[in-house]
């Protein structure tokens, strides 16, 4: 064979090697668009912005051939009927606390976290690396989802009140916006508890529907406004010591994506849940500033308020891993992790903690 004959047959030989390989890469990178429901309103930038952001990642790691479309609550389904519509395929996916859901199931919070529970760093440590996110995906997965972390807050305020809490005989008769399990806690505690999304609370507060409310910290409650209408801002928010907000897509669009798109919407996921709290970290102390100057009292919730609350905590777990089969896998799981998570962190990280906080006035 001559040079030229050796040239042509190569070209043509490459051209076909091109021709088999194209609809291989075409195939591997398919065009898919779907839909995004947040529970969050556009207001709350950090919120709503794990949703923008988890896009936008999938976007630029997919040469734009996976596009994700982000809704605010009312755009296609209401705040609390995300998870509803991820599971039916109104939607293929949405940005939602797992926690809003224990009507269905109260095993349901463990994804997003327990009063008196894991702290930011534990629940992740626990859903990461102690199993919890394999028990999460069981779960979820009789919902026909697939869950992912993608964002959360850190330990949340305890929420605006009209009046003073002194004691345990203020709580009786309050209706008080709360989420999840903290609103059962708080009920047999005498406090009504109500669920309203994010966008709706402001409104209820303002017309006296509500005599208190709980949203997130500082930098979410700043935008909402609550304290032109209830000046008591107390804390902790004992209920939620993290809020792990999840990633739901519907099981049967999630199995239909190639094994690449998943993994990016994955890692997309764990970038927006360290910049989601590091976000919070960030704006949550000035905010905190402003707040004290445009009226809002900070308060500490009674020690007899925290005590009784905690003592009804766990006593409401011991009582649902009794009765329910779910809530008990979730809580034996978490027990001893809980336990586990407090011995380490009273040993290096309170007292450092508390150190810099008792002392950080003193340096100028």
């Amino acid at each position: 064979m001559d040079r030229r004959q050796f040239v042509k047959v190569a070209g043509a030989g490459a051209a076909g090697s091109a021709a088999i390989a194209a609809p291989a890469v075409a195939q591997s990178q398919p065009k898919v668009t779907w839909r995004l429901t947040s529970s969050y309103p556009k207001s709350l930038d950090t919120l709503y912005g794990i949703s923008t952001h988890v896009a936008k990642r999938v976007a630029e790691a997919t040469d734009n051939n996976f596009q994700i479309q982000v809704f605010a609550p009312g755009e296609i389904v209401p705040a609390l009927q995300a998870l509803d519509a991820v599971q039916n395929g109104t939607v293929e996916c949405s940005h939602t606390l797992s926690s809003f859901y224990i009507g269905k199931d109260p095993a349901f919070a463990f994804e997003t976290s327990l009063p008196f529970g894991f702290n930011a760093r534990q629940q992740n440590a626990w859903l990461y690396q102690g199993g919890g996110l394999e028990l999460c995906r069981s779960f979820m997965k009789t919902y026909n989802i697939h869950t992912i972390p993608s964002g959360n807050t850190g330990a949340q305020m305890g929420g605006w009140f009209r009046k003073e809490i002194k004691s345990l005989e203020d709580l009786k008769g309050l209706k008080f916006r709360i989420a999840g399990l903290g609103g059962r806690i708080m009920a047999r505690l005498g406090v009504v508890p109500q669920t309203i999304g994010g966008a709706d609370i402001y409104p209820a507060l303002e017309r006296g529907t509500l005599d208190a409310v709980e949203f997130s910290g500082p930098y979410d409650d700043e935008k909402l406004g609550f304290v032109k209408v209830a000046k008591y801002y107390y804390y902790p928010g004992f209920w939620e010591g993290n809020a792990n907000v999840s990633f739901l897509a519907n099981q049967d669009k999630w199995n239909e994506l190639p094994a690449s798109y998943r993994a990016i919407v994955e890692a997309a996921c764990a970038e927006a849940n360290a910049h989601c709290l590091a976000k919070y970290d960030h704006n949550n102390p000035d905010a905190l500033i402003r707040l004290a100057g445009t009226g809002a009292e900070l308060r500490p919730f009674p020690q007899e308020v925290m005590q009784a609350a905690f003592k009804e905590a766990f006593a409401m777990y011991g009582e649902l891993a009794a009765s329910n089969p779910n809530f008990k896998t979730f809580y034996e799981s978490f027990l001893p992790y809980w336990k586990k998570e407090q011995l380490w962190f009273r040993i290096a990280e309170l007292p450092f903690d508390a150190f810099n906080a008792q002392h950080y006035a003193q340096v100028k």
